[in-house]
């Protein structure tokens, strides 16, 4: 056993060393060695982060190749990933320490020379030919058949047809809320049966264009071409960003803009969908090569992908012998049933504001535990998946996780304070609502202050009222504001290894064109994707272009009041911020949106226009978020190793097809009746508008400049707060990293910034429950059993609550068949379920907030 003296982190997983060695174990470790088998697995126990290892089936790999592995390489491979991993927080502490002691020499070591020997090479294999994340090696195998079929005419057309239908079906339903979408989990499970049965029955037909030809039927669907489908699909499953936009500019319970028509609509449809693909392409240096991106979020996709199409050898795992696939069909089972009661028939489960209810007229209350009204302080708030997993506890790891929730909670305790203090008038709006309100406390009308063409007529603004924001909203403006210049700049000087390896490797790629990107990386993956060419440059530089052009044409084209030097501005910001903001992501599993700067940015640029502002913020977002997209989905082809050119041909005709379906879609719903209003019968609510609609009024149609000045001065300073604070705590993170290895800023004020907008702690608190379970107890305790299973369990009950909510949807709710009772309509009830209640009543002047003439 290593020494505790020595400093190496023990757990109960490294200590129990004296459990007997299976037969299954023996099997697994089947090569011939100067070690016996009973000793390697008893090494692999030993170290605590590599029992996974041991149920691959990939043992005698990794012992194969520690045979052939010197001594002198093992050191030379091992320094290197010290220093490589030296600051990555998902880089396992147990790895890292026993790293460090086998790196001090054989003396430092003290199990002998016989088990260094074999420690260090064991170590290094593992660093050499695999990944030295458990959840990545969860998911990827080392090793690759370059020859298997990928691109092929079945994959093509399954995937492209479910691009329209998920596209269709996604952009539709997004209005709706609650909404349900066709999610990657969704798609890969009916993609599966597509393929087997093409394999069945298309005709084995070879076809011969020039020099190529291709197999209409190359034989069994592969779990390759099952995720080059996927991967295709999942452009219509992420549906249209900019159809969060269109309600606002078109319907006339907002902006009313009639001539944005079909054309327009598919424009900047265009435009956000191919800026983004191409935008990926450059990206791809700092979040999709590099190891250390380790994207958790997309992880449960490739392991469903893998358990439905890749056989398994029958192992026992703490006492568990259930296959991947028959765990998957019981959950997915059990879920697809049992969403049937939070969903319809007992919604109060969903939202279970136990607490709130046992008082239902008393404000305090409401306020501190309600799910709707209030802030969710409530031990027990949900029973419904489709809650928990709102902020995927079983993906994201444990850090990323309880440091949003930590500082959720703090931001609950200090949006509490400001409620109660009615500081800047919030007492009189309800605490945690995103809705504007006026001076005499109702929703604020716009079109009392604007004129035809969006723009703020003076007069009428100063005869009628500020527009004023809850506490919430407030304490979400400030901590999103500051979180973007924090992450800009933390980011920028903990990565700037990455940071300078991107342009380094971007500048040799553009100077040595027939260089291979992956040169530069070391790790298995970019080794084996050597075998594959990679993607031009200028193919993605390309479609920057085209989105550029055309978004200076459609600008211009109508009568948008927006310049055309506004969307050089915005993209050029969007690609600065875009960068440490999807590093952030790929390592934490937490996404920092930055669609309120372009409203602030839209704001400064087009003084009192809301439809500029809103251009300009659609813009800037559906970059950010169709880019995040594309190249989360290049990463799944990573891991999955695919080849690259054959993701980038499939993602740009699957992108031709959803231009098309989703600005259709958009057009359909524009015809519903009461579309996007809170009245409409079919819950066509259109929420995310709404909010949007919110910014674009108070930063836009008023102006930042009147929202700095006169309401709201704080939110301006925040920016200059997030930039010099990131200094100081990155050198006392680099300081006392024993201490604060496991703190990281930039999430933790990403967690202060879930009030405001609809949720609260309702949406966190039992995921902070299973995080613990899962991602920190299994994983340190049972890390065979949480590499098998736990990605399985987050995918299959997310399935079942997909394929259930649709079924409901269809059935019960489209035309709706209302099911009243104390259970549904509980959750409606009292001050929490109205959501309107104020701490404070209007002054006997008739309004609140600042004196007449102050405003202006």
């Amino acid at each position: 056993m290593y020494s505790e003296e020595k400093g190496y982190l023990q757990s109960e997983t490294v200590l129990d060393t004296t459990t007997s060695i299976t037969d299954d174990e023996k099997k697994s470790v089947n090569v011939s060695t100067e070690h016996d088998a009973e000793t390697i697995i008893d090494r692999i126990r030993a170290a605590g982060d590599m029992d996974d290892i041991l149920s691959s089936g990939y043992a005698d790999f990794f012992v194969d190749k520690l045979r052939t592995m010197s001594v002198e390489e093992a050191i030379e491979v091992l320094t290197y990933a010290l220093a490589y991993h030296s600051h990555d927080i998902n880089f396992p502490s147990t790895t890292h320490d026993r790293i460090t002691l086998l790196l001090e020499g054989e003396i430092a070591y003290d199990q002998g020379p016989a088990l260094y020997n074999l420690d260090l090479r064991l170590e290094a294999a593992l660093m050499k030919y695999h990944s030295p994340y458990p959840e990545v090696r969860s998911v990827c195998t080392p090793v690759d058949d370059p020859t298997m079929p990928v691109e092929t005419f079945r994959a093509y057309a399954i995937g492209i047809f479910w691009v329209c239908v998920a596209g269709f079906i996604n952009q539709l339903i997004y209005f709706r809320q609650p909404h349900f979408s066709l999610s990657s989990q969704v798609i890969q499970i009916l993609v599966l049966p597509c393929g087997q049965f093409a394999a069945r029955f298309l005709p084995n037909w070879t076809f011969r264009v020039g020099k190529y030809s291709f197999a209409l039927n190359p034989g069994p669907w592969n779990f390759k071409e099952q995720m080059f489908a996927t991967i295709i699909t999942n452009v219509g499953a992420a549906n249209a960003v900019w159809g969060q936009y269109f309600p606002v500019l078109r319907e006339s319970i907002f902006y009313g803009a009639t001539w944005s028509n079909y054309g327009f609509n598919l424009l900047f449809n265009i435009i956000c969908q191919f800026f983004g693909l191409g935008l990926s392409g450059i990206l791809r240096r700092w979040v999709v090569y590099p190891s250390k991106a380790v994207w958790p979020t997309i992880l449960p996709t490739l392991q469903l992908n893998r358990t439905l199409l890749v056989s398994e050898k029958k192992m026992n795992i703490s006492g568990w012998t259930i296959s991947k696939y028959k765990l998957f069909n019981i959950l997915f089972g059990a879920s697809f049933v049992y969403f049937f009661i939070p969903d319809y028939l007992f919604t109060g489960l969903s939202i279970f504001a136990w607490i709130a209810w046992a008082a239902p007229n008393n404000k305090n209350v409401a306020y501190v535990t309600g799910s709707s009204i209030g802030l969710g302080f409530n031990p027990l708030p949900t029973f419904d998946w489709s809650v928990i997993n709102y902020s995927t506890p079983l993906v994201r790891p444990f850090f990323s996780y309880i440091n949003q929730y930590i500082g959720a909670l703090l931001g609950g305790i200090i949006l509490l304070i400001m409620y109660y203090s009615n500081l800047k008038y919030s007492a009189y709006m309800p605490p945690n609502t995103s809705t504007v309100h006026d001076r005499y406390g109702d929703s604020y009308n716009l079109t009392r202050v604007l004129d035809s063409d969006g723009v703020l007529i003076q007069s009428a603004y100063e005869a009628y009222s500020p527009p004023y924001i809850s506490a919430g909203y407030y304490m979400y403006l400030c901590s999103t504001f500051t979180a973007y210049t924090f992450a800009f700049v933390y980011i920028f000087i903990s990565e700037w290894r990455t940071f300078k390896e991107a342009a380094i490797g971007l500048y040799e790629n553009v100077k040595y064109r027939k260089s291979s990107n992956y040169d530069q990386y070391r790790d298995a993956l970019s080794v084996m994707m050597k075998e594959y060419q990679e993607v031009p440059d200028w193919w993605f530089l390309f479609f920057l272009a085209f989105s550029i052009i055309i978004a200076c044409i459609t600008l211009k084209a109508y009568p948008t009041n927006t310049p055309v030097w506004c969307a050089w501005a915005i993209f050029l910001v969007a690609v600065a911020i875009l960068i440490p903001v999807m590093v952030l992501y790929a390592t934490t599993g937490y996404f920092l949106s930055t669609n309120n700067l372009g409203t602030i940015l839209g704001g400064y640029m087009v003084p009192g226009s809301g439809i500029a502002c809103l251009l300009i913020r659609a813009l800037g977002y559906c970059v950010e978020d169709q880019a995040e997209s594309y190249v989360s989905d290049q990463k799944l082809a990573h891991y999955a190793k695919l080849p690259p050119r054959a993701v980038f041909r499939g993602q740009l005709l699957a992108t031709i097809f959803q231009v098309f379906i989703t600005s259709g879609a958009m057009e359909l719903a524009h015809g519903i009746v009461d579309f996007c209003s809170y009245t409409q019968p079919s819950r066509f609510y259109c929420a995310w508008s709404h909010s949007i609609y919110t910014g674009t009024l108070l930063f836009g149609a008023v102006g930042p400049k009147r929202t700095f000045d006169n309401l709201y001065p704080l939110i301006k300073w925040c920016f200059l707060i997030g930039a010099l604070a990131a200094i100081p705590i990155y050198f006392l993170r680099f300081k006392f990293p024993r201490y604060l290895r496991y703190f990281h800023p930039v999430v933790f004020i990403g967690g202060i910034s879930v009030f405001g907008t609809g949720y609260n702690l309702s949406y966190y608190t039992v995921g902070a429950y299973l995080s613990i379970l899962f991602m920190w107890y299994l994983r340190t305790r049972k890390l065979a059993w949480w590499s098998k299973y736990t990605y399985i369990i987050s995918a299959s009950l997310s399935a079942g609550i997909a394929f259930s909510g649709i079924l409901i949807f269809l059935a019960l709710q489209y035309r709706p068949k209302t099911l009243s009772w104390w259970g549904n309509n509980i959750t409606s009830a009292g001050i929490d379920g109205e959501n309107t209640e104020a701490l404070k009543d209007i002054p006997a002047v008739g309004y609140f907030g600042l004196a007449d003439g102050t405003w202006h």
